[in-house]
């Protein structure tokens, strides 16, 4: 069974992922590292977020085992995300990684931007999760203070609409919902009760 998972970014879509995985004993992907890591490469290594040809190097070298998702989840590494993941060339460098990790035996969870739309167009679950703008800044920045890095409310939410607009305009794998994606709005629920909703979309799903 494959799961695909899109939203925008604080939307929950992470969180419930997760759960989904450890509930149903898949195999779970962030696809958000995958690019998150090559802006990190791109970072380290001093050159420019618009490099193509680094970009492209960097996320054909990707090893999923190799991954530090605490280090990868620092605002700075994903304001630059969000940079290369428009890159086309880059998507498509990593699209078969995602492809396979899809194709596990048992099948795998798999949350991102263009999901259900690119990577697993056949996926038997498609879940767009979405929440309001105000409900999404108080979501990150939570996660920020969490983190020990704090910022102020206009400045989250700037950051926030920079990233919806660059994620729906780019011309390669825009984020959108997929026609057969069941829309999930987790702005009134918790994390146990946007999980609840979710898994009640996968067995309804199964069940035909």
């Amino acid at each position: 069974m494959i799961i695909a998972i899109d939203g925008p970014a604080a939307s929950g879509k992470g969180t419930l992922a997760r759960r989904l995985a450890a509930h149903y004993g898949l195999p779970h992907l962030d696809s958000g590292l995958l690019y998150r890591a090559v802006a990190k490469a791109l970072l380290d290594a001093g050159l420019p977020l618009g490099d193509v040809g680094h970009a492209v190097k960097a996320a054909r070298g990707l090893e999923l085992a190799a991954f530090n998702a605490d280090v990868l989840k620092n605002q700075a590494i994903g304001n630059a995300s969000s940079i290369v993941a428009a890159i086309p060339e880059v998507r498509q460098a990593l699209a078969g990684l995602q492809r396979d990790f899809a194709a596990h035996p048992r099948g795998a969870v798999i949350d991102g931007r263009d999901i259900g739309t690119v990577i697993a167009p056949n996926a038997d679950v498609k879940i767009f999760v979405t929440a309001s703008e105000p409900e999404r800044v108080r979501r990150r920045r939570a996660e920020l203070a969490a983190q020990g890095s704090p910022l102020e409310e206009a400045a989250v939410l700037a950051d926030i609409r920079r990233r919806d607009a660059r994620d729906r305009s780019r011309p390669t794998s825009p984020l959108q919902r997929a026609a057969d994606a069941h829309l999930l709005d987790t702005t009134h629920l918790d994390i146990d009760a946007a999980v609840r909703a979710a898994i009640d979309i996968v067995e309804a799903a199964r069940a035909g």
